[in-house]
């Protein structure tokens, strides 16, 4: 293996999955998200397709973004930082040999990790109305296509992990997503996340019976749901605490408030807006110049 592949994305997070503390993952949906994200501290983000699809289509969650405009605005999130980055590879776009295209794809687009879910196609999002999922035998197929693309990376000098995630609680219930849980980690996932815990007892029971592998836990700010606590979480067991569309909700809050305020005839005040040198630098204009003068002519 090549030093630069013990330097990649996938290998610098394995090694963090392998420290002490738990790691705090903001969702990002394009390159400014995520290097705003890597700016602010972040060890780690994750390419939301709820995100994605919200900001690129303006459509919902709900298996109507492609394969291919997922791994193009990929590309672009993980060229733009440096830390390690998630990418949501849905259902892997069809059938087991489709998931290991899209494990493959994705590695080549610069992810450290892809997570691949148990959803029947087309999917949507968590807490959507309507998820249903795929039967267990489907399931662990699908995932071990995930692994065998995983483990041909890794023969050939590379490293992606994949994260084994099940939407079974609310349709099946709490022992079927339990039982899926395990399942995926018995098969050998990086990482599992059980989508939608209903209490902090259901939460205590996953990461009591899933040991071997890191849990993720997904935070989303809906009404009459607490927000459990990255320390709340660690002391729960979890390894990652996911705030998959949180950037995004600022996001669209921050716009449209501001639009508003633009339609009747205000302009948004100093409190709302960053300064021009700081939207200036966000952009990479320093960087640019900096380029500019070294590639400038030089006098005789």
């Amino acid at each position: 293996m090549t030093t630069a592949s013990l330097s990649g994305p996938g290998n610098r997070l394995r090694a963090r999955l392998a420290a002490p503390g738990i790691i705090v993952v903001p969702g990002v949906y394009d390159a400014l998200s995520a290097r705003l994200a890597e700016r602010a501290g972040f060890e780690c983000a994750f390419m939301s397709g709820y995100g994605v699809s919200a900001t690129k289509l303006a459509l919902p969650d709900a298996g109507l973004i492609s394969y291919r405009e997922m791994l193009d605005q990929g590309r672009d999130v993980c060229a733009a930082v440096s830390i390690p980055l998630i990418g949501d590879g849905d259902t892997g776009f069809g059938n087991p040999v489709n998931v290991r295209r899209t494990v493959g794809g994705y590695h080549g687009a610069g992810f450290a990790c892809v997570m691949i879910e148990d959803q029947v196609s087309p999917k949507r999002c968590g807490y959507a109305r309507g998820v249903e999922v795929v039967p267990r035998a489907e399931a662990l197929m699908r995932l071990r296509a995930a692994l065998d693309a995983r483990d041909a990376i890794r023969a050939a000098g590379g490293e992606v992990l994949v994260i084994g995630r099940t939407d079974s609680r609310v349709g099946e219930g709490f022992d079927e997503a339990l039982w899926r849980a395990e399942a995926f980690a018995d098969l050998g996932a990086d990482i599992v996340y059980f989508e939608g815990p209903q209490s902090t007892a259901e939460m205590e029971t996953l990461c009591r019976r899933v040991t071997a592998v890191p849990t993720m836990l997904a935070q989303l700010e809906k009404e009459g749901r607490a927000i459990v606590s990255p320390a709340q979480a660690e002391a729960i067991g979890y390894k990652l605490a996911l705030f998959g569309v949180t950037a995004l909700n600022l996001t669209i809050r921050a716009l449209r408030d501001g639009f508003a305020m633009m339609r009747e005839g205000r302009h948004p005040g100093a409190d709302r807006l960053v300064t021009f040198d700081e939207l200036y630098d966000t952009v990479g204009f320093p960087d640019y110049y900096a380029l500019e003068s070294r590639y400038a002519p030089k006098g005789d």
